[in-house]
């Protein structure tokens, strides 16, 4: 066996594997449950509240970095991490200005970007595409196009530029491609993708296997946990129960998390869009991970 097919056999192994978590358990020292980040999204009715208070419950809770939303609208969350000794590695940020630029040399982008080098971050994620950016195939072939001349500006800054997905790229055209098949076969090697695989679940995709399909090629991954019984796919918005706490749900954490280390993937966020308690939430979800 050459080297080239026994790497081939050994990552697809892998993937089988996180197919089938009960054969075996995470390893102690796993580097995605020691590290553990939350998209601070999560909090955003605490954070709105208090910053200060919720990113102290942040950590208290045992997450070690936060994913910020909104930037770089962010002070706030950064003068509360900067206090509490909250990681800051990524952020999700207005994402107009890097695949709607204003200008051909998207200046507005690029003061983001220098703000993010000042933060410190390493990571920056278009979070979401609005419908008239998401209408055709000819469309999601402009964003790529942008993604591609902004991710290159980042690289330049020392930033992973990503993209992070929902359900709806999953949503075929007429001719059976979706939008996400376009991401696909036109992000650049320096655009990598920010995999939720919740979403990803619900666009009726096997998460496992798609992040085997784009190993290398995924820098972070949103863990969040899909209720039994919602229909699969669906492409719209879902109930709010829908988002589960991990271990509450049909998607294997430990699963994805093996097939992420498989992919390359560099951090791991655990997210619940919606819930009627988010710190107690995010406090379920860690004390579910500790006993992977």
């Amino acid at each position: 066996m050459n080297r080239r097919h026994f790497l081939r056999t050994s990552v697809a192994s892998s993937f089988a594997l996180a197919s089938a978590p009960s054969l075996f358990a995470l390893e102690a020292d796993n580097a995605y449950r020691k590290n553990m980040g939350l998209q601070l999204y999560t909090l955003r009715n605490e954070i709105k509240a208090d910053a200060g208070a919720a990113i102290k419950a942040v950590v208290a809770a045992g997450y070690k970095q936060g994913e910020m939303y909104g930037f770089p609208n962010c002070d706030p969350m950064i003068a509360a991490a900067k206090d509490a000794g909250l990681e800051l590695h990524s952020s999700h940020f207005e994402w107009d200005a890097a695949i709607n630029p204003k200008d051909e040399g998207m200046s507005d982008f690029m003061k983001i970007l220098e703000k993010a080098k000042t933060t410190g971050l390493s990571h920056l994620v278009i979070p979401f595409l609005k419908e008239e950016n998401r209408k055709s195939l000819d469309e999601y072939k402009r964003i790529a196009a942008n993604a591609n001349k902004a991710a290159a500006r980042a690289k330049e800054a020392g930033i992973q530029l990503a993209y992070h997905n929902h359900s709806f790229e999953f949503k075929p055209f007429a001719d059976g491609k979706c939008g996400f098949d376009v991401f696909m076969a036109e992000f650049g090697p320096d655009m990598k993708f920010e995999l939720d695989l919740f979403w990803v679940k619900l666009g009726g995709q096997d998460p496992a296997t798609l992040l085997g399909k784009l190993a290398g090629r995924v820098s972070q991954v949103h863990l969040k946990d899909l209720k039994a019984g919602i229909a699969v796919p669906s492409f719209g918005s879902v109930p709010p129960d829908a988002f589960q706490e991990l271990g509450d749900g049909i998607i294997s954490t430990e699963a994805m998390m093996t097939a992420a280390k498989a992919a390359g993937v560099v951090h791991c966020h655990v997210e619940q869009d919606q819930s009627p308690n988010a710190l107690a939430s995010i406090r379920q979800s860690m004390d579910y991970l500790k006993k992977l």
